[in-house]
């Protein structure tokens, strides 16, 4: 049985567009007005009506609302958040505002670490076909308006798959990383557990030691999982030409080096420089495809 749950909300720090769209997360479709996707085992279609947020298709369950609350972060005052940030400078102030709505969600930390893996010198659309085509495979199946979802298949799941398997869901070059990582788990080289109690640097270093982890995608996982860690700030191509452009100024941007990148992450955004990250890229990204 499902049901609808309603959210008192500042609709300034929650837009599901902003949200879904800033790059994040891979598993939420738009449809006409709100966002469906899944997330562990809840399948869940989200819209914003005035100032309610609206989740609908929850079961009746109390565990259920609490993975909500704490998978899309309610309980973080976002707008102090964004008014620290908006100080910064001009730049800050502007995208910010572009990006009200973003929060970064709490992210299950084992999909996290395949789908950024997954994510490696690809571009969305493709990493999110192959996403569904792993938890088709090897997910469980859950039946939501009349459609079949997938749950994203745990490390147990994937024990016996080989490369040649992943191969065949369209992984390219990707598939031998992803076997090796699932091996590392599920044979006890790797704790997952272990990292939610290690300092940022630390659980970064030991990330770093997961095939297909590096540097960026490292980054991402502590951002963008229930890891939730802000002090980092994820490099990429977009990154590096926001903050040439508007920091930096080289005539070439290739030759920007990520420790300079870095350094005025640290000195400007300091403990949120991981949000302030989502902000400049979303903001720049999406004035770019405009």
């Amino acid at each position: 049985m499902s049901k609808e749950i309603y959210y008192e909300v500042n609709t300034d720090s929650f837009e599901p567009r902003d949200i879904f769209e800033c790059g994040q997360c891979f598993r939420w479709n738009v449809e006409k007005n709100s966002y469906t996707g899944i997330f562990d085992d809840i399948v869940l279609n989200v819209k914003k009506e005035d100032s309610k947020i609206i989740f609908s298709g929850v079961t009746e369950s109390d565990d259920a609302v609490e993975k909500i609350r704490k998978y899309f972060d309610l309980d973080r005052d976002y707008n102090s958040i964004k008014t620290r940030l908006s100080k910064t400078d001009k730049n800050m102030k502007i995208a910010t505002e572009y990006g009200s709505g973003i929060r970064i969600l709490n992210q299950n930390l084992w999909e996290t670490i395949i789908s950024f893996i997954i994510s490696a010198n690809n571009n969305i659309p493709r990493i999110k076909g192959i996403i569904e085509r792993l938890s088709e495979k090897y997910g469980r199946p859950i039946e939501y308006s009349n459609k079949t979802y997938y749950t994203f298949p745990t490390p147990e799941e994937l024990k016996d798959v080989e490369v040649e398997d992943y191969r065949k869901l369209g992984l390219g070059f990707r598939d031998v990383r992803l076997y090796e990582t699932v091996k590392m788990v599920n044979d006890g080289a790797f704790h997952l557990d272990e990292l939610y109690n290690k300092p940022t640097k630390e659980a970064y270093e030991e990330l770093l030691k997961l095939s297909g982890v590096g540097p960026k995608v490292a980054n991402c996982i502590l951002l963008f999982s229930d890891l939730k860690r802000f002090d980092v700030f994820p490099i990429d191509v977009w990154v590096r030409r926001v903050i040439n452009d508007l920091y930096i100024k080289n005539e070439n941007e290739k030759k920007v080096k990520n420790s300079d990148i870095q350094k005025i992450a640290d000195e400007k955004f300091g403990k949120y420089q991981g949000l302030a990250q989502q902000y400049l890229f979303y903001w720049r990204r999406e004035l770019t495809w405009l």
